[in-house]
């Protein structure tokens, strides 16, 4: 049986197996078919695991970037404390409504780009 991939059978395989059929004769098809029957389970297998690997990073970096989208917020809110006084107190409202619509924009940037990244992801 090929083994150019983990994972996988090709033609080969199959006609490999009807050939050594063909050749040994009934006596010996429960074995093939038993072997074959294995060598599919664990193709499935692997590729069942490859796929729950990817499912998991996926879910390792949404979490991720989740941890990051709210220290942003609350780095912001922080921050936005001495910009408010700042601002109120040099400008009034305007400069006020400058500020905040900033920090807001920074945080929607942001989501905005996770966002797209895991669209990208899942596709």
């Amino acid at each position: 049986m090929s083994e150019r991939g983990e994972g996988r059978i090709e033609r080969s395989d199959v006609e490999a197996v009807l050939a050594t059929r063909h050749e040994l004769g009934s006596t010996y098809e429960p074995a093939l078919v038993d072997s074959f029957a294995e060598r599919i389970e664990q193709a499935v297998e692997a590729r069942a695991a490859q796929r729950s690997e990817v499912i998991a990073w996926r879910d390792q970096q949404a979490a991720a970037a989740g941890k990051r989208q709210l220290t942003l917020g609350i780095v912001s809110l922080g921050a936005g404390i001495p910009i408010t006084a700042i601002s109120a107190a040099l400008t009034d409202l305007p400069g006020l409504a400058v500020a905040w619509l900033g920090i807001a924009a920074v945080n929607a940037a942001h989501a905005a780009a996770v966002n797209g990244s895991r669209r990208r992801d899942s596709t």
